[in-house]
């Protein structure tokens, strides 16, 4: 499907056609959608699988991912509205945007997908974090950031922003970028993968390609006062960093 951008280059495909959903069913979510005739037309989709949007053209590339976990709702949210906005300006270089990563978790409003927590089985042959980072490494993805919230007196329970400084330092620069123009705290950790495995931001970075995890704070299955917006500063000054967007 071909959305109606600045240029004429926006499209909707879809990664997975497993992972499906009716996310009009998660009434959390739907009641803090901004009506939009593209969020429309990528909630039809996400009843089919997985979305992947494309807006733009050229380099840089870069991949910004929501929804990994279905009830981590503000970023999903957040990255609605920012390809609504994103249609309307003049980019430098290409976004891809997936706001669902698995649109039944999202429908379940439940971190697991079907039993699984996708962010510890990126590097699992079949899982759709492991089709999603295939994907990225096919499309010569220049960096990757992954949104996610999490519930206070939990972990991180705080605002804040993954990176690491090995292998790849471009992972410290993009976090110390957006810590630096919000009130996000920057957790760095020398060599990526030394916390968790399998994280998609991780196995990204152990491939050389620049990634960053970005946390806003909201309670999981709700979505609290500001988190979108709060998601979507942390998007668009992770835009900034490669000015793609000014």
């Amino acid at each position: 499907m071909t959305l109606a951008g600045l240029d004429g280059s926006g499209t909707v495909s879809l990664i997975s056609t497993k992972s499906g959903g009716d996310l009009q069913k998660n009434r959390s979510l739907i009641e803090n959608l901004s009506p939009g005739t593209t969020s429309h037309m990528i909630l039809k989709s996400a009843q089919k699988g997985t979305p992947l949007i494309k807006i733009g053209k050229g380099s840089p590339k870069v991949m910004m991912v929501s929804g990994v976990h279905g009830n981590e709702l503000p970023p999903q949210i957040a990255a609605l509205q920012l390809i609504e906005e994103l249609q309307e300006t003049k980019l430098r270089g290409t976004v891809y945007s997936i706001p669902f990563a698995a649109p039944w978790a999202t429908m379940e409003n439940t971190r697991w997908f079907k039993g699984s927590d996708l962010n510890r089985v990126s590097s699992s042959d079949g899982s759709i974090t492991n089709n999603i980072l295939k994907l990225i490494q096919m499309l010569n993805i220049d960096s990757v950031a992954d949104f996610h919230s999490t519930k206070l007196q939990s972990n991180p329970g705080r605002e804040s922003v993954f990176c690491s400084k090995n292998p790849c330092l471009g992972s410290y620069e993009i976090g110390d970028h957006i810590t630096t123009k919000t009130s996000s705290e920057l957790i760095c950790y020398d060599k990526a993968g030394s916390m968790y495995n399998g994280a998609l931001e991780d196995e990204c970075n152990l491939r050389g390609i620049p990634a960053v995890t970005c946390e806003v704070v909201s309670e999981n299955g709700e979505v609290n006062s500001g988190s979108p917006e709060r998601s979507l500063l942390q998007m668009q000054y992770y835009l900034e960093h490669f000015k793609i967007i000014k």
